[in-house]
């Protein structure tokens, strides 16, 4: 019996809350994340073709440059309908550079799938978004993809989540063959097997096949034992029956997946469209609904308070991504709380201003479709927001409440852009303008010293992207610079009692102000002591109020000025502790003023006076090449200052770990193609800072 793949509504039905999923799909790069959300767009009917990565077909990778480079840059939020349920789901980059799409993304998610190679495990990227996962608290399930490669092992994949991400891994699943013989899996819940013929849509469920029913049989034992520890009701039906029915594991499972506790782990091959329908009804049974997570929370003239998800309640919604395009500005929304009609005004709570909701779309990648209204729950486009940017809170007007928005990563990697033509300049700083208006993590400055316009973002392809973005959606001619990355400076050696007084008497009221510092190194990473601890703290250990309490604030405001530009070279200061230890004051002649001088000035002498040490960016650098390249990479990476950390041979392949300084990483990919003959591929992801050697302190 073949089952029924058209288990979609049409868009013009909407269900209760409770038959939302508001779902992303993350992974490594590569993993197949595109992949498995045009099959899953196919299998719902809202699309009547499979597209391919390869051949630039997919729906979500919709941007010239996504098809050109055959990766996900850009978070694509798209709409389908499964079993009488709405999911809304997003696919979001695998490349580091674009980490901040995803952060965005899982600040308005409710769940997530996220997806891992058979053949690779768990990857760098995909240990890095499961810990941002992990701290937006957004509850997932597993699918191990690309069964049907070589090398792939469903239990080697399964021992590395296990190992690297340290959830429970709760496998449903028992694949049917492997590699090119991988045809179906059995559902360990329902003890039947579920088996894909090429060419024909839909799988077909027949009873487990006789030579595999010791093995089903054997890991639905293993899966009950597990279930059985981690949740009470479920191992109480397991002492008194020694066994667990299906309601009661489909029950605990759902009850570990939103706790965090466990994770349900799939299998399948979405390229051939194997496995992808039991991972759609996974994800329905499993994940929650905005009524199974906690009430959005915001503030309000200071105080916190919680919207729930009720269409009734006020409105409140979150603007998560804007596309800013020549003829206008489109804004996605997460709606939390309340019902929004077109026509409607809100206000963003960010700036006070009142904006007219003009259009609501139903969002399709790139395709829209019209809505007269979106409620709790939906995640939609609007166009009618002039200001929204990303991150802003969207309300009912007499109802305000501030939502947290997501957290933006600092820049590390900067170049130095200008219009070929000087006639071009002006619209060269509109074009930087929008771009910094779609994606927070690209930051646009001036240079007061050299006057350059300089373009800062997380990574090479990051600002590569950026300028191509430029230069085909503006056609503008940019000349770009070598990339830059932000160096940092910190104290290695401090000074006690460094004393400054600022005396200013020039007519008029006077200035006065005397402080004792003390500086101190702040400490290092408990997790690398390379790593210094990014930040300032500040004490006060004055007695008797020789400074008083309002005059200890300015001086703290004072030595905050003073970081934003170190002796060795003019970089940020990070990673020191200063301490009032003394002072005095003039009874007519001292102000906070002049006390944030004296903070200021003081601690830009103690720092000349300490030992200071540059800091620079590193990534840490997967590279997976043949074994026969390995001795040419080592060589090129101890070359770049790279230090290796852990190396594996699988399949054939070599897999090297190093940690490298960032500014030695620009142009790597041209040198890695070249000594592998373009076979080796690399990932990186940020490391935090080390020291740099003394003879390469860079100048301002």
């Amino acid at each position: 019996m073949r089952t029924d793949l058209h288990r979609h509504l049409t868009d013009s039905v909407t269900g209760p809350l409770a038959a939302v999923r508001n779902l992303g799909i993350l992974a490594h790069v590569d993993a197949g994340k595109t992949t498995v959300t045009e099959r899953i767009l196919y299998l719902t009917g809202t699309i009547h073709k499979r597209g391919e990565v390869h051949d630039g077909t997919t729906v979500t990778d919709f941007d010239p440059q996504e098809r050109d480079r055959g990766i996900t840059i850009f978070a694509a939020a798209v709409s389908c309908a499964w079993d009488g349920h709405r999911i809304n789901l997003i696919d979001t980059p695998g490349h580091v550079d674009f980490s901040d799409e995803v952060e965005r993304s899982l600040r308005v998610l409710d769940g997530a799938v996220a997806v891992f190679d058979a053949v690779a495990g768990v990857e760098p990227q995909s240990e890095s978004v499961w810990r941002r996962a992990d701290r937006h608290g957004v509850p997932r399930i597993a699918f191990v993809n690309k069964l049907d490669r070589a090398g792939a092992d469903l239990d080697t994949a399964v021992d590395s989540i296990r190992e690297r991400l340290h959830p429970a891994p709760l496998v449903v699943q028992l694949p049917i063959g492997s590699e090119d013989a991988f045809t179906g899996v059995v559902d360990l819940l329902r003890m039947r097997a579920f088996v894909w013929t090429d060419g024909v849509d839909g799988a077909e469920e027949i009873p487990v096949p006789q030579d595999l029913l010791e093995e089903a049989r054997r890991r639905r034992r293993l899966l009950e034992e597990a279930v059985a520890e981690l949740h009470p009701a479920a191992l109480e039906e397991f002492c008194a029956r020694s066994t667990l029915s299906a309601p009661t594991l489909s029950s605990a499972l759902r009850d570990l997946t939103r706790s965090g506790e466990g994770v349900v782990v799939l299998c399948g091959s979405a390229y051939r469209n194997r496995g992808v329908e039991p991972l759609l009804d996974a994800m329905v049974a499993y994940l929650p609904s905005p009524l199974d997570v906690p009430a959005v929370r915001g503030t309000h003239e200071g105080a916190e308070r919680e919207r729930a998800a009720d269409p009734a309640a006020p409105f409140a919604a979150l603007v998560f991504k804007v596309n800013a395009t020549a003829t206008g500005r489109m804004t996605y929304l997460r709606v939390y709380a309340g019902t929004v009609e077109k026509g409607q005004g809100v206000l963003d709570v960010g700036t006070g201003r009142t904006e007219r909701i003009a259009r609501i779309l139903r969002v399709r990648a790139d395709r829209h479709a019209e809505l007269e209204r979106a409620v709790a729950g939906d995640i939609v486009a609007v166009i009618g927001p002039k200001s929204a940017r990303a991150g802003a809170t969207l309300c009912a007007p007499g109802a305000p409440l501030l939502l947290e928005p997501p957290v933006v990563a600092d820049p590390v990697v900067s170049v130095a852009v200008e219009a070929r033509s000087s006639t071009e300049t002006d619209r060269l700083v509109s074009a930087l303008a929008r771009l910094a208006e779609e994606d927070p993590s690209l930051v646009v400055r001036t240079d007061p010293e050299t006057g350059q316009t300089v373009l800062s973002g997380m990574g090479e392809l990051h600002l590569e992207v950026a300028v191509e973005k430029i230069r085909r959606a503006h056609g503008l001619d940019v000349a770009v610079g070598r990339p830059r990355v932000s160096y940092r400076e910190t104290v290695d050696r401090g000074v006690s009692g460094l004393v400054y007084r600022h005396v200013k008497q020039d007519g008029g009221a006077g200035q006065f102000a005397h402080v004792v510092l003390d500086v101190e190194p702040l400490g290092t990473d408990p997790g690398g002591a390379e790593d210094p601890v990014a930040g300032f703290v500040f004490r006060s250990a004055v007695v008797g109020g020789r400074v008083p309490q309002e005059y200890v604030r300015a001086v703290e405001a004072g030595c905050r000025d003073a970081l934003a530009e170190g002796p060795l070279g003019g970089h940020p200061v990070t990673g020191l502790r200063v301490t009032l230890t003394d002072g005095a004051t003039h009874a007519k002649d001292s102000s906070e003023m002049a006390f944030r001088a004296a903070g200021r000035v003081g601690l830009r002498e103690a720092l000349r006076a300490s030992a200071m040490v540059l800091l620079e960016p590193v990534a840490e650098v997967t590279v997976t090449v043949r074994e026969e390249a390995v001795g040419a990479v080592l060589g090129d990476l101890a070359a770049r200052r790279g230090r290796v950390s852990g190396s594996l041979v699988r399949g054939g392949t070599s897999v090297i770990t190093a940690t490298v300084p960032l500014a030695e990483l620009f142009g790597y990919a041209t040198r890695l193609r070249s000594r592998t003959q373009g076979r080796g591929t690399f990932t990186t992801r940020p490391a935090g800072l080390a020291p740099a050697p003394a003879q390469g302190a860079p100048a301002r």
